[in-house]
């Protein structure tokens, strides 16, 4: 009964998070983003059910935008959780620096794409 009644509570302060900031990641830049990773993007991995994941943390300060959200296989997302993104790469012996500069890249190839119609 304890841990219905914690993950009631968390799930409580999560909608509470989640409606204080503004989310503003369009379904259309959610598929383009998913193609353009071509699968997981920290493993790589081409899971038909990849998930959002917020680079920094909702519980951090994070919200749904086009340059804070990756697609992620179920297995990635809950391993990094709440943790950042850093942080969880290194534990993970991931290339941090690569996914960086490849997110910045094709978040602002899909803004200019969206600009010029």
């Amino acid at each position: 009964m304890t841990s219905r009644s914690r993950a009631a509570t968390y799930a409580r302060r999560r909608q509470r998070r989640m409606a204080k900031v503004e989310h503003d990641l369009t379904d259309a830049q959610w598929v383009r983003l998913r193609a353009a990773w071509g699968g997981c993007a920290y493993c790589g991995a081409d899971d038909p059910q990849l998930q959002k994941d917020c680079v920094l943390p909702i519980s951090r300060g994070g919200r749904y935008t086009l340059a804070n959200v990756v697609p992620a296989c179920r297995s990635c997302n809950a391993s990094k959780c709440n943790a950042e993104v850093t942080t969880w790469m290194r534990r993970k012996k991931l290339d941090e620096a690569e996914f960086l500069v490849r997110q910045a890249d094709l978040a602002r190839e899909i803004l200019a794409r969206a600009a010029t119609g």
